[in-house]
């Protein structure tokens, strides 16, 4: 079926372009523990993706691992960016969800548990905590607890936005009308269609939002905009770019003219900088940009 780059090779197997450089004991290995029938339905092919996605770990060297999927499933990544006793950090790829919900897919905290299962050799369940949340059409820094003792103080630290730094970068088709600027509007929740609304003043029921924005690259037409957060409410660079006339390329619902075609919108969470829960030691975490030619090619311009 259209979408599939896996192929069916044996009963219980799946053949891609990574476990075909593994090792042939690991090939075997693999074919008996993957429960695939030949003509298995595009569900099969997911699953055992996922299968794949915990399971690699133990074989390739790095922090990166990557299987291909089936049905709407794109290639399933995750880079781990920073890890220790108390924290992991990792590099969300648009599409992905952080927590579950009531879709039903597998939620980026399963991968990393799973993952962490694997490489740390745990015999009973992992504990992972989710500090906070991306849209799942946004890419980048995702920050997870390990433990119990960093969870509490770090959802503290979020809520209160102290010691905590976000940057993101978005790229945008309209040139803003200053290159740099503090953008202060009132937003309201719309349930309806999971959407925020901006005022230029106070309405009842809103939310003041604030962010910092900076223009830091441009190209032949789309330009690229890093942008610091003082609050954090839903949606809110999303609401508060196209208020300013600047919508996120292929966000549809804030008035991007046409999608993506991966469902993406082009924002990234670019760093995230932090006091350490337990240390106190500053911590400092840059995730790349995803691997598309035009957020590289502005990427390359903005860091030159």
């Amino acid at each position: 079926p259209k979408g599939i780059r896996a192929n069916a090779i044996a009963p219980g197997f799946i053949e891609t372009a990574m476990t075909a450089a593994l090792p042939d004991e690991v090939r075997e290995e693999w074919k008996k523990k993957i429960p695939l029938r030949r003509g298995g339905q595009t569900e099969d092919i997911a699953n055992t993706a996922l299968y794949l996605a915990s399971d690699l770990s133990s074989y390739v060297t790095g922090q990166v691992i990557q299987v291909d999927g089936g049905m709407d499933m794109k290639s399933k990544q995750m880079t781990v960016l920073y890890e220790d006793n108390h924290l992991i950090i990792v590099n969300k790829q648009a599409g992905e969800i952080v927590q579950g919900d009531k879709t039903g897919d597998t939620p980026l905290s399963d991968i990393v548990k799973d993952w962490l299962k694997e490489k740390h050799n745990k015999p009973g369940n992992v504990y992972l905590g989710v500090v906070h949340r991306l849209d799942r059409p946004v890419s980048g820094v995702v920050l997870f607890a390990k433990t119990s003792k960093a969870l509490p103080r770090l959802n503290k630290m979020f809520a209160e936005h102290d010691k905590v730094s976000k940057t993101y970068w978005a790229i945008v088709q309209n040139r803003p009308q200053t290159s740099k600027g503090t953008l202060t509007h009132w937003l309201t929740r719309q349930e309806k269609n999971n959407t925020a609304r901006a005022y230029d003043r106070e309405v009842p029921g809103a939310k003041k939002a604030v962010l910092d924005y900076e223009l830091i690259a441009s190209g032949d037409r789309y330009h690229l905009l890093e942008i610091h957060l003082h609050t954090g409410r839903h949606h809110q660079i999303r609401c508060q770019l196209a208020k300013m006339g600047c919508p996120i390329k292929g966000d549809l619902k804030y008035g991007a003219p046409r999608s993506n075609p991966d469902g993406s919108i082009s924002l990234h969470a670019r760093n995230l900088t932090l006091e350490h829960p337990v240390s106190h030691e500053t911590i400092s975490v840059t995730a790349p940009v995803p691997d598309d030619r035009l957020w590289l090619a502005l990427c390359k311009e903005a860091t030159k």
